[in-house]
């Protein structure tokens, strides 16, 4: 289930199902019995760090700048935002004017924002940069407005391409991440939202040098200030 409840609050898992059977990136499970007669299972993880729906940092793209785990843990918790940008059409680049138009009156210092479209495929698929990938794309401008708002995350729904063109992914990420901003891919069930701001929270592990790591993201919708 994607959808479940805490009392009065509505939880929303926004993470991607993993199947080890079935994912095309490295993920491996081996499970043994540590304890011979008496059963004690462990599992081996043979995982990459951009695995399902994973959580990039700043170290991602540059040596020098933060790893996973350099980065407070309020990083990876706060006011999300979701749109759904409908206005554009398709292989269109967000813009700032467009940015100011969905999100220019809501946008708060310190938001997780999760940029949508309505043209959406399964992201780093063989459809991707084909006649049937009509994603809207994200480039340097859009970059800037996110560093001009003081955003903390930006988080990518099925409808925006972040592997359109090195000559827009680069300065995307670049500019971003030189304010340790981190990024949100591969988000799922965006749809099973029903408020436009609500709490999130995407904690990865606590290891040193990771540039990036799976995560188990989730919306809470229905807390105070949110």
């Amino acid at each position: 289930m994607s959808v479940d409840y805490l009392g009065k609050l509505r939880i929303i898992d926004l993470t991607k199902y993993l199947d080890p059977a079935t994912e095309t990136r490295r993920c491996k499970l081996f499970r043994f019995n540590t304890g011979g007669s008496i059963p004690d299972f462990h599992t081996h993880m043979d995982l990459m760090s951009h695995l399902g729906t994973h959580c990039e940092s700043p170290y991602h793209h540059d040596d020098n700048w933060p790893d996973i785990s350099a980065l407070p843990l309020t990083s990876y918790m706060g006011r999300g935002i979701y749109v759904n940008i409908e206005s554009l059409s398709p292989n269109t680049h967000i813009d700032t004017a467009t940015l100011d138009k969905v999100l220019g009156k809501k946008i708060r210092e310190g938001d997780v924002v999760i940029l949508d479209s309505p043209y959406r495929i399964p992201p780093f698929t063989p459809l991707t940069n084909t006649p049937a990938d009509k994603r809207l794309l994200v480039n340097g401008e859009t970059a800037q407005w996110m560093v001009d708002h003081k955003v903390k995350c930006v988080g990518f729904g099925d409808g925006v391409s972040i592997e359109s063109s090195n000559e827009d992914v680069k300065p995307f990420h670049d500019i971003c991440m030189a304010e340790n901003i981190t990024f949100l891919e591969v988000l799922k069930n965006l749809d099973e939202l029903k408020q436009e701001t609500f709490f999130i929270s995407f904690a990865p592990m606590l290891i040193k040098g990771l540039d990036s790591c799976p995560v188990r993201v989730y919306a809470i919708e229905g807390l105070s200030g949110f």
